[in-house]
């Protein structure tokens, strides 16, 4: 057996067969810290498979040689090369053709998953007999292609539905949700979860059981089968209420081609609708690919091979209010220890108590760890934190004066080593920096809101910001689990900069008649997330209308927003606003016609202000601003961003 594998000439898998004749098959892709599925690493599998079809083992299991997970899917770099569709279903050809062989081998076979297992590399883990989950937090499985603008191509629209039934299955292929091991095994997705202590045992034990597949329920074979149709229009539903087929049709495909093709994607006829030629030729699949190397960068920006880096333990908190409290909340759940400080034990109360109900939830009923995360956040009064702390937060209202206040405080009890930062959205850096015996040390730390919801983190330099605080900072964002965007400072950085212009556009089409309604479906109609006018409501229109005021220096608000902060109807805050607001959702009217040209003119002011801002240098370059309104405004993702936008269609008349 030596020599045969030696000959198989392998430079990403090892093969060895164990004394019960078992087959080790592990992925370690060569000069990468990640395991993929390139070219060459499928055409080396497609050996290997031959070669245990020849030397037959007792059973075969297909694991990973590396710490940092199993499988994260196709090499994506190497997709973006592919010139057409033509060669996608060439590409696509091979995969599915040896996953179906590995699905028809005449041995038992099992894929042990530890730490990330996405796209294809879960394709080919339902083309095992046997899945075995480590229970990690790193576990996670899932099929998000239709992120990317693509289908899983290679079994996953033919397998999962028939593991898991066809509405979970839907679900997963439709929303690229992540499963983690617990969940996978309580839906079916995985026949076993265990610690990782045990994890080869356990395999080793599973694959050599004879135990039977995994089979749906007769209620979940019917759905596959003769009563597909009734899941198939559920599924187009729901996803008509999200995306329009117009710009993203990728999940339209995903729903047709299991309901009329078996899931077989190459049985798509070029030029159909559902086909891979069809959704590369409307340009979404390469925009949102391009998304995805932007999301990468800003990852990129935070990461350090020096494990001597900046790592912060202790973050200390200034501000107990909805942002203040989130921002302690979620570092806690970051692992850190935080102390979260306002004038009285009272005014902090509320945000313990959001924290908690929040803990709850991501611990899924798990008293003990949300009892020792909760632990973790420190009601802080007197500001006692501040002496320890790391990282020192000050997420005040927006008063110059308090602001100056309170770090001359800071800076004449903190460590001279700790980070100061404010999360000022409207206020210059530098103004506040004055108060500073060194304003060298202060940088901005922009979260939005909702913080646990908000991918996107500022990282703002002032004038006399320190380049390695900026940096520390920028670690510390991305050690968050966000994705940190460095901006300079001005006035609104680099989103409300951007929001502004249009959320103002949109208030004065409301003057001129037009209902709230209307302008936010024109806006639905392009993708944006939110329409602008449910947005200002549920920011706030008094904070919106400070944050206007901020940013232009003008008094001159629209009549309209000016009458309904006088009257005390601040939006979803106060149950009125634009709208009227009930259990957290606006009241909106049905919108039957939308004006020709409203939509163009809604993202127009936005468009400009984006490229203004990159003329001024508040980002360093085109594709950071991209970056940067995906991530904090949900900017249309089909488009690739505002500035490709406009590199593709021009900025509107």
């Amino acid at each position: 057996m030596t020599n045969s594998i030696e000959e198989l000439n392998l430079q990403n898998w090892h093969l060895e067969r164990d004394a019960q004749q078992i087959a080790w098959l592990s992925l370690d892709c060569a000069n990468s810290s990640t395991n993929t599925l390139s070219s060459a690493v499928i055409i080396e599998l497609a050996r290997v498979i031959n070669a245990l079809e020849k030397n037959r083992p007792s059973a075969l299991i297909i694991h990973s040689g590396k710490d940092a997970g199993f499988i994260a899917g196709a090499d994506i770099e190497e997709f973006t090369k592919l010139s057409d569709g033509s060669a996608v279903r060439v590409l696509v050809q091979r995969c599915w053709d040896l996953f179906n062989r590995i699905a028809g081998l005449p041995f038992p076979t099992l894929a042990l998953i530890r730490g990330h297992c996405m796209g294809g590399g879960l394709e080919l883990a339902l083309a095992c007999r046997y899945r075995i989950a480590v229970d990690e937090p790193a576990t996670r499985m899932a099929l998000p292609e239709v992120m990317l603008g693509i289908v899983p191509g290679w079994g996953g629209m033919l397998r999962l539905p028939r593991l898991i039934g066809p509405a979970a299955a839907l679900d997963m292929m439709l929303t690229g949700k992540q499963i983690d091991a617990k969940r996978g095994k309580k839906m079916g997705l995985v026949d076993e979860c265990v610690p990782p202590r045990v994890m080869k045992n356990a395999a080793r034990m599973l694959v050599l059981s004879g135990q039977a597949a995994h089979k749906l329920s007769l209620m979940q074979t019917l759905l596959c089968g003769p009563l597909k149709a009734i899941v198939a229009n559920a599924a187009r539903k729901q996803v008509a209420g999200k995306a329009s087929p117009e710009h993203y049709p990728a999940p339209y495909a995903v729903i047709d081609t299991w309901k009329n093709f078996g899931g077989n994607s190459l049985a798509v006829p070029a030029g159909h609708p559902s086909s891979f030629e069809y959704i590369l030729q409307q340009g979404t699949a390469a925009n949102l690919v391009r998304v995805f190397f932007l999301q990468q960068r800003l990852k990129a920006l935070g990461k350090s091979e020096n494990p001597s880096d900046f790592a912060p333990r202790h973050v200390h908190v200034i501000g107990a209010g909805t942002m203040g409290g989130d921002i302690a909340a979620w570092c806690v759940l970051r692992g850190m220890t935080v102390s979260l400080q306002d004038q009285t034990t009272e005014r902090i109360a509320p945000a313990i108590g959001r924290a908690a109900e929040a803990f709850s939830k991501k611990f899924r009923g798990d008293r003990k760890a949300a009892r020792f995360a909760l632990d973790r956040l420190i009601a802080d009064p007197r500001g006692d934190g501040v002496r320890q702390a790391d990282v020192i937060i000050e997420a005040i209202f927006e008063n110059l004066d308090a602001k100056h206040a309170l770090f001359q405080d800071i800076e004449s009890r903190a460590r001279p080593d700790a980070l100061l930062a404010s999360n000022t959205s409207s206020l210059k850096l530098e103004d506040i920096a004055q108060a500073l015996k060194r304003p060298d040390r202060l940088v901005g730390i922009h979260f939005f809101n909702p913080v646990a919801m908000m991918p996107l983190v500022e990282v703002v330099a002032g004038q006399s910001s320190d380049p390695a605080q900026v940096q520390r900072a920028i670690s510390f964002v991305h050690k968050l689990d966000k994705l940190p965007l460095p901006v300079k400072s001005a006035p609104g950085f680099l989103v409300n900069a951007v929001l502004g212009p249009y959320l103002l556009e949109a208030m004065r089409c409301v003057e001129e008649g037009i209902s709230a309604a209307t302008v936010d479906a024109a806006a639905s109609r392009f993708g944006m997330p939110m329409g602008p006018i449910e947005l200002a409501d549920t920011v706030g229109l008094d904070i919106a209308m400070a944050a206007g005021k901020a940013l232009t220096g003008s008094d001159d608000a629209p009549p309209q927003l000016l009458a309904l902060v006088s009257a005390g109807k601040l939006g979803k805050k106060s149950g009125a606003g634009y709208y009227t607001w009930l259990e957290g959702k606006a009241i909106k009217a049905r919108v039957y016609d939308i004006p020709e040209g409203l939509t163009q003119r809604l993202i127009k002011p936005l468009l400009t202000a984006t490229q203004r801002c990159i003329a001024v240098g508040v980002v360093d370059d085109p594709d950071l601003a991209d970056a940067g309104i995906i991530f904090g405004t949900g900017f249309s993702p089909w488009t690739g961003g505002p500035m490709n936008y406009m590199a593709q269609k021009g900025n509107p008349a």
